[in-house]
């Protein structure tokens, strides 16, 4: 049997498909495996280069493969969907991951470990805790609406509402509907203690970790946005500079240019929604502190303000914000703070 040199895996919840080839490029192996029979198929198989897409569950697999001895890559899905020939199927896919993982131009995704994986999780359960009290808490405004009873603006209308709930007082609110209200009303008062205890344990997280704690000290950088960026980078020396790690964020704007001719539109808005989201409201924050005190650290910052929309600015700081934290992670450096100007 040939040498295998190199091994597309298309990894699924049951049912795996190899696609392996040999040193000159023929097909030495095609064919599908269940789950219990994928670690020892690599068990058998001389050290070869692996490929895979990282989606999920591939984190895992990586690691576990990696500890058999063999080199393991994962590539980004949309830039191994161009090799994909024809009909879209798993035999096809694991033969477009094969024949992409050997392109000398691949962008590689680094392999996360189980604690950097712990922290996203993390990240992720805080903020579905976070959509579900928005939720709730549009749900107890919006039932005692309907039998006439309107909440004020803001936390404190809120408050109010569930006061006037809880006391029973109101006679425009039947006993029934009073029910489904205070059952809203003990939901989102555990949503929020669990949303406190998620940030406990992020806050936890970052007093641990020297890089996160480095980051914090840039300006609208607090642990959320830290321990997100520390977790989700695992080597920042995979990006040439900090605009390609903004970019991958997708912070940089849009070309459609041609002909000698650059055309640039808004944010690409691809890759990392999460951190995108994350870094535009820790610079919104640092536009609104600018305002209220008079004067900012940024004096970029105070030029683009005065001709572009506060969206804008915030955008662009973000961006700034992001190719900071590359430097960074990947020089081992701190922050260095600039002189304050007038806002």
């Amino acid at each position: 049997m040939e040498k295998i040199s190199t091994i597309g895996l298309d990894i699924a919840k049951n049912v795996f498909q190899v696609h392996a080839i040999d040193e000159a490029g023929n097909v030495v192996v095609q064919r599908q495996l269940r789950r219990r029979q994928v670690l020892p198929f690599f068990k058998r198989q001389l050290p070869c280069l692996v490929g895979l897409e990282a989606c999920a569950t591939a984190h895992h697999w990586a690691r576990e493969i990696e500890n058999l001895g063999h080199e393991v890559k994962l590539m980004p899905p949309r830039y191994v969907k161009p090799y994909v020939k024809r009909n879209k199927n798993d035999a096809a896919d694991a033969e477009a991951i094969c024949e992409a993982v050997l392109r000398p131009t691949m962008r590689f995704v680094p392999i996360k470990s189980p604690e950097q994986q712990s922290v996203l999780m993390l990240h992720r359960t805080r903020q579905l805790f976070v959509r579900q009290r928005t939720s709730l808490i549009n749900a107890i405004r919006a039932h005692p609406a309907e039998f006439g009873i309107v909440a004020g603006i803001g936390r404190n209308g809120v408050e109010v509402l569930l006061d006037l709930i809880a006391k029973g007082e109101d006679e425009r609110i039947p006993e029934a509907a009073r029910e489904c209200l205070m059952a809203l009303a003990m939901q989102l008062h555990l949503v929020k203690r669990q949303i406190l205890e998620a940030d406990r344990r992020v806050l936890a997280w970052h007093r641990a970790s020297k890089v996160s704690k480095r980051l914090e000290a840039i300006p609208g950088v607090g642990p959320l946005i830290a321990t997100a960026l520390v977790a989700s980078i695992p080597d920042p020396s995979i990006f040439r500079s900090g605009r390609d790690m903004s970019g991958w964020i997708g912070l940089v704007p849009k070309q459609n240019s041609t002909g000698g001719k650059e055309k640039l539109g808004s944010i690409s808005k691809a890759g990392n929604r999460y951190l995108r989201k994350l870094l535009v409201a820790g610079a919104l924050s640092v536009i609104r502190r600018a305002r209220t005190l008079g004067y900012t650290k940024h004096p970029w910052l105070v030029r683009l303000m005065a001709r572009r929309s506060t969206k804008i600015a915030a955008v662009a700081l973000a961006n700034k914000i992001a190719r900071m934290a590359w430097a960074m992670m990947a020089r081992n450096e701190t922050y260095r703070t600039p002189l304050a100007q007038p806002a």
